[in-house]
């Protein structure tokens, strides 16, 4: 049985850095039928905590936000606490945005500019099973389902340097093409934070300071080779 066949109201946590905004989407939702704000976070990292102490059935997540983003706390809450959803509430509809948090676990994607009865459906929809996606998010899925499938990068290596993990040896290499974070985030379907994270931990590991000090570093051991002249 669902929470609207039930009769009982859906419980929400909102997650948002931007006190207006938070405060706004509280206020909205108190006036409308079905659903009920149980909690506020202010970031990622509290959105995980209420979810923990207050079980809600769905948070409305923003994405970008300080300490833990929006991807990293959708990732943590679907994982330790299956019962709650996720449903990406924010400004963002780029592609850097849309696909990590869906491949995250979220089950509905709006922007800020949905009313609140398009919430309120997204909420109905993702607690019945269904995904809540705004009509633009939809037609945007359906625009890269159709597009060709990319060339297959080249394969990780396969071989862990320094007691580095597979991941944070392909890190590495990417820093070693010139990569920037967000360029390697996208190439890895991961969050910012995760990859500033890997980038963190491997240079924990080998002592490196600076990423021109990892790029010497991939080149010296054959993780990468140097531009041509």
């Amino acid at each position: 049985m669902t929470k609207e066949e039930s009769g009982k109201p859906a419980r929400i946590v909102v997650a948002d850095d931007q006190t207006v905004v938070r405060e706004g989407i509280v206020m909205l939702l108190g006036l409308l039928p079905g659903v009920e704000v149980v909690g506020a976070a202010r970031d990622g990292e509290e959105a995980v905590k209420l979810v923990a102490e207050l079980a809600p059935d769905v948070v409305l997540m923003d994405l970008r936000m300080p300490r833990c983003d929006g991807v990293e706390a959708t990732r943590r809450i679907r994982a330790e606490y299956p019962g709650t959803q996720v449903v990406v509430l924010t400004t963002f509809a780029d592609d850097e945005s849309l696909f990590p948090a869906l491949r995250a676990g979220a089950r509905g994607y709006l922007t800020k500019d949905a009313g609140g009865d398009e919430i309120v459906r997204a909420v109905r929809s993702v607690l019945s099973g269904d995904a809540g996606l705004s009509p633009g998010i939809q037609r945007r899925l359906l625009e890269r389902l159709s597009e060709p499938e990319p060339e297959p990068e080249p394969a990780a290596p396969s071989v862990a340097q320094d007691g580095l993990t597979v991941r944070e040896t392909e890190v590495l290499v990417l820093i070693a093409d010139g990569l920037t974070n967000q360029e390697i985030a996208r190439r890895l379907h991961v969050s910012t934070a995760t990859v500033k994270t890997h980038i963190n931990n491997l240079f924990a590991k080998t002592g490196l300071k600076d990423r021109a000090q990892a790029v010497r570093y991939a080149f010296a051991r054959g993780l990468a080779r140097p531009p041509s002249r």
